[in-house]
């Protein structure tokens, strides 16, 4: 089973919420900006560096909210592999710098400012309401 860590930030501003949209292997959905750890980096440097890279925005991190673990099984996975051990640290981020931007040439394509109640009706990743339970924003059941 391989291990992957990663940080990722809930950004929300003027009742909207900044996602990433996921693009790899042929598949897709919203996912929140953040990404993997490089070996030996701190994971509030990570979490900051992706949303950067993701949207093109400069955060400052607020606080922690939480840490998910989840097992991702290789049968169940949407890009084949072997079972993966995910950790997602998330922390609640505001912009402090930057401008809208898309990754380019990364795991997303496109980055945007949701309404957070239309958020429900986006196809997404699982993260997603993850974080949004963390941070305490509504998620529709």
């Amino acid at each position: 089973m391989e291990i992957r860590v990663a940080a990722y930030a809930v950004v929300v501003d003027e009742g909207r919420l900044l996602l990433a949209h996921w693009a790899e292997g042929g598949l897709s959905g919203w996912t929140m900006p953040g990404g993997g750890i490089d070996p030996g980096e701190d994971p509030a440097h990570a979490a900051v560096r992706e949303v950067r890279e993701e949207t093109g925005y400069d955060v400052e991190l607020d606080e922690l909210l939480g840490i998910d673990s989840v097992v991702f099984l290789s049968a169940d996975r949407v890009i084949p592999g072997p079972d993966r051990h995910a950790l997602r640290i998330v922390y609640r981020a505001h912009v402090v710098g930057g401008e809208l931007t898309h990754e380019a040439d990364g795991s997303t394509d496109e980055a945007a400012w949701v309404p957070l109640d239309e958020v429900d009706d986006l196809h997404r990743v699982g993260l997603v309401d993850v974080a949004r339970r963390f941070a305490g924003l509504p998620v529709r059941s």
